[in-house]
């Protein structure tokens, strides 16, 4: 429930005049709790978003543990306060990446986990480009079928793969990247898994156990 910390607005104590930082998380956004859910929303406008799969109670415990801690949290803000509306207003006029980049990948953000015990997706936007990055993603042919020409896919395009998923030889480095291009825009995805806690094949596996009971003798 990390997702709290970065989502639920707060006042910035850093001094600075763009309106932009003076407010930490999304502004505007409040939640309530829907029986076994957690429902998203700005007051005043009707969009929202559901939350579901986990018990709502470790959502609010966690949203109660930074009221204690953060005195300036908004969640109980019945409406917009003036520092949330100027940074939301400051963020509509600033440039933003294309809806055909974004809106989608978010909407397929679940499909970019694999099977392994630790799965983390970071997103982010970078100098040239747009930046996806995976601790423990799924094999390279089923996220190209999903960001590509798959029956789901977005028409993204590979510029450039290298690609170390389970096969039968061992490989030199771990991990794999991919360079999507989003083609009505031209646009550039460098995706990258890291494979945390996990080893490319059966012998690379072997070859590691092997070098950790020498380690430890």
């Amino acid at each position: 429930m990390n997702e709290a910390n970065f989502l639920l607005p707060r006042l910035s104590t850093g001094n600075t005049s763009d309106p932009r930082d003076r407010i930490t998380g999304v502004p505007g956004l409040r939640y309530r709790r829907e029986g076994s859910n957690i429902c998203l929303h700005r007051p005043g406008m009707p969009a929202r978003i559901i939350l579901t799969g986990f018990n709502p109670r470790w959502w609010e415990r966690i949203a109660n543990r930074f009221t204690t801690t953060y005195y300036d949290l908004l969640q109980h803000e019945p409406g917009w306060t003036p520092a949330e509306r100027a940074a939301h207003a400051a963020t509509a006029t600033s440039p933003f990446e294309p809806a055909s980049l974004f809106s989608p990948l978010l909407r397929r953000i679940r499909a970019t986990a694999g099977t392994g015990p630790v799965n983390s997706t970071d997103a982010w936007s970078s100098i040239g480009g747009f930046r996806l990055e995976t601790t423990g993603g799924p094999p390279c042919p089923d996220l190209i079928r999903l960001l590509g020409d798959g029956p789901t896919g977005l028409g993204w395009e590979v510029d450039h793969k290298r690609c170390t998923c389970l096969c039968d030889h061992t490989h030199a480095d771990v991990g794999c990247s991919i360079d999507f291009r989003e083609p009505s825009t031209g646009e550039l995805v460098y995706y990258s898994n890291t494979k945390w806690c996990r080893t490319l094949d059966d012998r690379r596996r072997e070859t590691i156990a092997e070098m950790n009971r020498a380690a430890f003798a």
